[in-house]
């Protein structure tokens, strides 16, 4: 299978999986590298099990999500994510996210994602 091929299959496990709140796991490189959330510390927080426990603590703040665009360039993505939020403080939000993914060895292997934050962490609060 060519590279896009595996990409883009990748995604399309991944997201369905991650919409479901479930499933999306075994999608991930054990050495997974994920730079996202605070775009003023773009040190990559390194491992799977790192990235699952920011996914469980995210995925407390999306209702539903869609993919709203995907382009694969062999072992590289960019996707565009749309998400409905869901605030503590009642503040319900859709936004979308840039997300840019690379694949190494049939895993989804680095993860940055841009949006705004400003607007994110001010209803967390």
């Amino acid at each position: 299978m060519e590279n896009r091929a595996i990409t883009k299959q990748l995604l399309e496990s991944y997201y369905k999986g991650f919409a479901a709140k479930s499933n999306w796991e075994d999608t991930i490189a054990d050495d997974f590298q994920y730079v996202g959330g605070d775009m003023t510390n773009t040190k990559p927080v390194v491992g799977k099990q790192a990235y699952i426990e920011i996914i469980k603590r995210f995925s407390q703040r999306f209702e539903s999500m869609r993919v709203k665009q995907m382009v694969v360039d062999e072992d590289k993505a960019s996707v565009i994510g749309n998400y409905d939020f869901q605030f503590p403080n009642g503040q319900k939000i859709n936004g979308n996210v840039s997300e840019n993914w690379t694949v190494k060895n049939g895993k989804l292997q680095s993860l940055t994602l841009y949006f705004d934050t400003l607007t994110f962490m001010s209803n967390l609060k």
